[in-house]
């Protein structure tokens, strides 16, 4: 395995380019077994951690924090801390989730501090946006709300709860928009509060719309693209093509999130795409995930996987590059049948 590594800009973290994703612990997958994933993606090179106060997913109030304390657990067992880049989220609000204003935001990362049995985070980013805006699926804006939270007030938490005290060496978000990065960089010159330094937004063969405004942003103001989701909760694997339920997979045990990320009008560009890699040697896993990492804006892809054989599999695609063939017939498709998820 040659694991590769880039450097966060505005940082001293360098993460290798496979990020282990850890959703799925406390729901798909057992404490023992969240630990022996840990385990193996170390072995293979993989340095960087991500989890969130909200995971499990789905998220349920009782399982609230849960992957974190699997994380913690092994940290602990594990002995050593510094040689690893460990990244949270800070929820937005949602139903029993809190706004990320000052008091919240110190609590937040408090108790996920408290829960993975560390003194601090490498990287704490605010989970999704605390105002009304295209996150989560939803394709544009067509009317403003207001905002539950201003991002003024969220950079002024994470500077007085997070970044001044030493709970986190860094910021970032996730699932933001051009403007809200805008603004939070803008916010961070204007007020000389910290500026982020990444972003963690959805991205896949069948959901590229960060391409558009989001990639010149990452690039032109040096911002670390984390993607999530390369294989759009699975999908792209081709598991659930022609209607076929897995035993045990996330939309066969729940529906949650499949119109976002298995609708039905995906599903002919999702058997175009798996074609295409079985024409050429690949399965569609590696090719999906492959096509992610390769692209130049994507500093980190994060992968996520319910057994320890589709981890491997995941994993491997960090000595994968895809021929000039397969990204030519990437192309075409992606021509003729653009984004079908938003």
């Amino acid at each position: 395995m040659s694991m590769k590594f880039k450097k966060i800009p505005r940082t001293e973290l360098k993460v290798s380019e496979i990020c282990l994703g850890s959703m799925n612990w406390g729901q798909q997958n057992t404490e023992a077994e969240g630990h022996e994933q840990l385990d193996y993606a170390l072995s293979q090179g993989i340095n960087f951690i991500d989890t969130a106060e909200v995971y499990p997913v789905p998220p349920e109030l009782e399982k609230k924090g849960l992957t974190e304390k699997y994380i913690g657990a092994w940290l602990e067992k594990r002995g050593k801390r510094d040689d690893l880049v460990l990244a949270s989220k800070v929820a937005g609000p949602w139903a029993y989730m809190k706004s990320p204003n000052r008091k919240n935001v110190r609590i937040a990362i408090e108790g996920s501090l408290s829960r993975l049995k560390t003194d601090y985070l490498d990287l704490y980013q605010v989970h999704w946006p605390a105002r009304e805006t295209n996150f989560f699926g939803v394709r544009g804006v067509e009317n403003l709300g207001n905002d539950d939270v201003p991002i003024e007030e969220t950079l002024d938490a994470l500077s007085e709860e997070v970044i001044k005290p030493g709970k986190a060496r860094y910021i970032g978000v996730s699932n933001e928009t051009p403007w809200g990065l805008h603004e939070y960089l803008r916010l961070a010159s204007e007020k000389k509060l910290p500026h982020i330094v990444s972003t963690q937004n959805q991205y896949s063969l069948i959901n590229r719309t960060f391409e558009i405004g989001l990639s010149e942003m990452v690039m032109r103001e040096e911002i670390a693209m984390l993607s999530y989701s390369p294989l759009s909760f699975g999908v792209l694997s081709g598991k659930y093509l022609d209607g076929a339920r897995p035993a045990g997979a996330r939309f066969t045990l729940w529906d949650r999130s499949s119109d976002r990320y298995n609708a039905p009008e995906a599903q002919e560009t999702i058997g175009l795409y798996a074609d295409l890699a079985k024409k050429n040697g690949l399965t569609p896993a590696q090719m999906a995930i492959a096509f992610v990492k390769s692209r130049p804006f994507v500093t980190s892809t994060l992968v996520g996987a319910t057994s320890l054989e589709q981890l491997k599999a995941d994993i491997a695609t960090a000595d994968i590059t895809l021929s000039r063939d397969v990204l030519d017939g990437i192309a075409k498709i992606y021509k003729e049948h653009p984004d079908p998820h938003a």
